[in-house]
C-alpha cells in the first residue's frame, strides 16, 4: 500500500481529515526547504505537497508565482528538488511528499528519468497542471511503474463526464479546484464545495482533497467536514515571502502558528 493510501486509511480509522500544506521547493533558499517541511510535520501536516519551480506557473497566484521566481533565482531546479526530499527522507520515511508542477521541466528530463529519480528520492505522488488525460497515457505508466500516484486537477467547470474520465486516471486522491480562478484569488462558498465534492463522490470512491482559498482554520474546519482533506498554499507562502530575509528556523515558526491552528480547528 502506497504512503498516501496508507495516509488516508489511518486518518479514516482515527476519524480525522487530512491537513496538506504547500510550499514551494527552494524558497527562499534550498537550504530551508527540509527545516520548513519538518515544521509543517510538526503542525500537523499528514501530506506535503512540493511545488517544482517554474517560469510560467499558469494556474497559480502572484503569491506563488513570486515564490517560483524567488526559487528558480537560488538555482532550485528539478535535481535540486529531488536532492531536497531524499534529504528530508533521512528522517522522516512516514509523511507522504507530493510533488506538484508543470510539464516542461519533467518532459525536458525525461519522463522515466524523473519517475526513476522521484521514486528513489522517497517521492509518492505527483501532480502535473497541465498533463491532461488525452496526453497521459504513456506518462501515467512511468509513475505506475515505480509506485507514484498520479494526481489531477478537477475544477468546478469539469463536466462529470469529464471528471470520471481524469477519476479513472488517477490515484492516491484527486484536487479538487474550490474556485475558479488561480491560486489565492478567491473567497470560498463552502456549500457550492459541499455540493460539489458530494457529486464527484459519485463518481470516485478516491479521497478528495479541496484547496485554493483557504486562508484560516475556520475555513479549514468547514471545508474538512465535506472533504477527505484539506489542501493549504498561498497563506503559507505569502508568509514565506514576509520573512524571506530571516533565518529558517523563524520562517518555520510563522509556518506553524498558521497551520497548527488549523490542524486544532480540524481535530475539534
Amino acid at each position: 500500500m502506497s504512503r498516501v493510501k496508507q495516509c488516508f486509511v489511518n486518518l479514516e480509522k482515527s476519524g480525522k481529515k487530512a491537513l496538506i500544506p504547500y510550499i514551494t521547493a527552494g524558497d527562499p533558499s534550498p537550504d530551508y526547504t527540509v527545516t520548513m517541511m519538518n515544521s509543517l510535520v510538526d503542525s500537523g501536516a499528514d501530506i506535503i505537497e512540493v511545488g517544482m519551480p517554474f517560469s510560467d506557473p499558469m494556474a497559480d497566484g502572484p503569491v506563488i508565482q513570486l515564490a517560483c521566481e524567488r526559487s528558480l533565482a537560488a538555482g532550485t531546479n528539478v535535481k535540486k528538488v529531488l536532492q531536497i526530499i531524499k534529504e528530508f527522507r533521512r528522517n522522516n520515511q512516514q509523511t507522504p511528499i507530493v510533488l506538484m508542477g508543470y510539464l516542461n521541466p519533467i518532459e525536458f528530463y525525461g519522463y522515466q528519468n524523473f519517475a526513476d529519480a522521484a521514486k528513489e528520492a522517497g517521492v509518492d505522488g505527483v501532480l502535473l497542471v497541465d498533463l491532461t488525460p488525452e496526453e497521459a497515457t504513456d506518462v501515467v505508466e512511468c509513475f505506475r511503474d515505480n509506485e507514484i500516484d498520479l494526481i489531477y486537477l478537477l475544477s468546478p467547470t469539469t463536466t462529470p463526464e469529464r471528471a470520471k474520465k481524469i477519476c479513472d486516471l488517477a490515484s492516491g486522491y484527486v484536487y479538487y479546484v474550490s474556485v475558479k480562478g488561480v491560486t489565492g484569488s478567491a473567497e470560498l462558498d463552502v456549500e457550492s464545495v459541499k455540493q460539489h465534492v458530494d457529486s464527484l463522490r459519485t463518481i470516485t470512491s478516491l479521497p478528495i482533497g479541496v484547496g485554493f482559498g483557504i486562508r484560516d482554520a475556520k475555513t479549514a474546519s468547514a471545508v474538512s467536514k465535506c472533504a477527505d482533506g484539506v489542501i493549504v498554499g498561498s497563506v503559507l507562502v505569502n508568509a514565506i515571502a514576509e520573512n524571506k530575509e530571516s533565518q529558517k528556523e523563524f520562517i518555520a515558526d510563522a509556518l506553524k502558528a498558521i497551520l497548527s491552528p488549523m490542524r486544532d480547528e480540524m481535530d475539534a
